[in-house]
């Protein structure tokens, strides 16, 4: 056995460039620097969510990357369905896109869609991606007996992520690691809402047995480690539990005063399952209430899911200071960053279930950046994380009054040209360095106790004031 080497179970890896490939990256590349070798097994998608070759190349060259395509001719087809309605949307008029997504939302497509989503939580279990768990279970297998690594570390989601660990633990004796990026198994996600019970129990048994077995399991939150805990008692000991946050790869910059004539707040990433009712309302509120500093603002949209809010700032006329673009690589959103005045973060829906638990990655990528951030967030994890850091500008996503006011005295701050005096603190932001955490993630691969483990007797209410 080597006593420095380790099998990533990653489903989401580069050139693969949405959100969830970068912390597994950033730990890959400090683990490497700590002289650890690495075997990573991922998944070949039928198509990249979003394609970033740039990332692939910053993977340590020593790096035995493994890709595995899970058989599955539904979701082959569903993607092939997705791309041919994205490519026909792209070369239609206005008024025929209009009309695409009016018949795509007419009541008996809903219905129809709705029936297929409810077959799919029963048959696709533990998740959407579980034909990925065999082909990939036999790939695991196979780079431990050829490996003889010390560890597997499986990042989560997909939660078949996981079971791959489990299975190949099972057959190889090699300890695993479980790394929770999101609460998978709370009823976080909508197929998991769509599952009836008797699939829910047998999925939760299939947790358990992860649980019970696993060497360390580790969460992003305190919050998020808690509700786990209410939820499998009997199997997740309090002395396996590591608190890892997400976070960033480098040093927090310095605050630059970006240029222009108008005051630029950027936001980057999807926006699907994240509100923005209160700040379309406090944006329409301050262009009645000041309309001259509203025009100075200039609100950039680049990710995925905008759709609907493209339908939104045209209702409400508020296209003339919003900018709505597709996504782009990473590197791009980086100089976009440095050229905002400001970064904007939401909440997610309250409509889902555990939406206080999490905070979505574009957060920790605007603490490095050494920019104001304006956050219209409910009472959640991102919430408390902006509150730690010193964040000024945060606003309650049910009250469009404090988002009038967080523009107000962003704009306040621009036009004065002392926008560092809203710069998040330096030293808290340098806490969520992924240089930080690297040795509480050889804590969790070495089996030993972590320094950041679960606080007891704390509600899950409390972590979050």
């Amino acid at each position: 056995m080597d006593s420095k080497s380790i099998i990533m179970i990653a489903y989401y890896f580069p050139p693969e460039g949405n959100a969830a490939v970068y912390r597994p990256m950033r730990f890959l590349k400090g683990l490497v620097k700590e002289g650890w070798s690495a075997t990573v097994i991922c998944c070949q998608p039928y198509q990249y969510e979003r394609y970033d070759p740039e990332i692939l190349a910053q993977v340590p060259s020593a790096t035995r990357i493994i890709r595995v395509k899970g058989r599955d001719p539904w979701r082959a087809f569903q993607t092939w369905r997705g791309v041919r309605i994205e490519n026909k949307l792209a070369t239609s008029s206005a008024e025929e896109v209009r009309q695409v997504i009016g018949g795509h939302h007419a009541p008996w497509r809903s219905r129809l869609r709705e029936l297929v989503r409810r077959a799919e939580a029963c048959l696709y279990r533990p998740d959407m991606s579980s034909g990925w768990i065999r082909p990939t279970t036999r790939e695991a297998i196979g780079a431990c007996r050829h490996d003889r690594p010390k560890v597997i570390w499986a990042t989560i989601g997909p939660l078949s992520a996981g079971v791959v660990a489990y299975r190949t633990s099972v057959a190889t004796e090699v300890p695993y690691v479980l790394d929770f990026r999101d609460p998978w198994g709370l009823d976080y996600y909508a197929e998991e809402v769509r599952r009836p019970n008797w699939a829910k129990k047998i999925d939760n048994r299939l947790i358990s047995r992860m649980f019970e077995r696993a060497q360390a399991v580790v969460f992003m939150f305190e919050s998020v480690a808690e509700r786990y805990m209410q939820t499998f008692p009997a199997v997740l000991q309090r002395s396996k539990i590591h608190i890892i946050p997400n976070g960033f790869e480098g040093e927090v910059e310095s605050f630059a005063h970006a240029t222009g004539d108008f005051c630029k707040i950027l936001y980057a990433g999807t926006l699907s399952t994240y509100r923005y009712d209160s700040l379309l309302e406090g944006l329409v509120q301050l262009k009645r209430k000041a309309p001259e500093r509203f025009a100075k603002l200039h609100l950039q949209f680049v990710g995925e899911g905008f759709r609907e809010l493209s339908e939104r700032v045209e209702c409400l006329q508020l296209g003339d200071v919003v900018d709505i673009r597709p996504s782009v690589v990473h590197a791009e959103v980086c100089r976009l960053q440095r050229e905002a005045h400001a970064l904007l973060v939401l909440g997610r829906t309250s409509a889902r279930k555990g939406h206080e638990l999490v905070a979505g990655a574009k957060l920790f990528s605007y603490l490095q950046a050494g920019r104001p951030i304006i956050g219209i967030v409910p009472h959640d994890e991102t919430r408390r994380i902006l509150s730690r850091v010193g964040a000024q500008l945060i606003a309650d996503a049910n009250d469009s009054t404090e988002v009038v006011a967080a523009f107000e005295k962003l704009l306040d701050a621009w036009s004065k040209r002392v926008l560092e005096g809203l710069v998040p603190n330096r030293a808290s932001c340098e806490a969520y360095s992924s240089e930080r955490q690297i040795v509480d993630l050889i804590a969790a691969l070495d089996g030993t106790l972590s320094s950041r483990g679960l606080t007891a007797g704390v509600s899950v209410a409390q972590r979050l004031q």
